[in-house]
């Protein structure tokens, strides 16, 4: 369980989260808002980028907040972002092997076994040792799902994985992220613009909207709330 309580972020005059607290039940939950909302920030405060004005992070009973981003990855919080962070020199063993020596201390074997093993979990070991730059767009954004949640990974953040992928592919993606839970005994949260991956993929979201709170529960219900549909749909109830 991920338990976020009273965070508060500004920038200058301007309050990105305003005492947010959410509760992450576990298995895989959504994030949600319209842009601007707070829901990078929110994920910058979890993965040691952003330190808030106040409020704590607790995460499987560990307080976050106050450690550094990258012992919070060592502990086992990982993230995609909206751009893509793979170095297009290197293959994509190389890629992904790269974040697992940052985040362990295994044996150089035991490292490669566990990234053929996630390449083989996203459907990428036929591309194993090429480089990045010769791929196209749908595995390149594969390759930020396996260097997300190589090795043992406890909170995984997802930052709009499936951007600019056709319908097709986004239902593959789909089917990995409903995966990691049970994989790699981690919570999940899901941020994305794209409603029908988060109801195929979440059964609990948050909406966050102008930093605040909006509604949490059951994403059939949020998605259902009023306050969600005026602010973050665009239509009255």
């Amino acid at each position: 369980m991920i338990e976020v309580e009273n965070v508060t972020v500004r920038f200058g005059g301007v309050t990105s989260l305003d005492d947010v607290s959410i509760s992450f039940p576990g298995g895989t939950c959504g994030l949600i808002g319209p842009n601007g909302a707070g829901k990078t920030t929110f994920f910058n405060v979890l993965s040691g980028y952003v330190t808030p004005m106040s409020g704590s992070v607790m995460a499987d009973g560990t307080q976050l907040i106050g450690m550094p981003a990258f012992k919070r990855a060592r502990w086992g919080v990982r993230r995609t972002f909206q751009t893509e962070q793979a170095i297009e020199s290197l293959t994509v063993f190389e890629n992904v092997l790269t974040v697992h020596e940052h985040t362990t201390t295994a044996p150089r074997a035991e490292a490669k076994a566990a990234v053929d093993d996630v390449l083989e979990f996203v459907g990428l070991s036929h591309v194993r040792n090429d480089l990045v730059r010769t791929l196209p767009a749908k595995e390149r954004r594969f390759i930020e799902m396996a260097r997300a949640v190589v090795g043992e990974p406890k909170l995984v953040l997802l930052d709009e994985p499936a951007a600019g992928l056709p319908d097709e592919e986004t239902e593959e993606l789909s089917a990995i992220i409903r995966s990691i839970p049970d994989r790699n005994n981690a919570t999940v949260v899901l941020v994305d613009h794209d409603m029908a991956l988060v109801q195929a993929c979440c059964s609990w979201s948050a909406v966050l909207d102008f930093g605040r709170l909006l509604a949490s529960g059951e994403t059939g219900d949020v998605l259902r709330d009023e306050r969600v549909l005026m602010a973050y749909l665009g239509t009255d109830a």
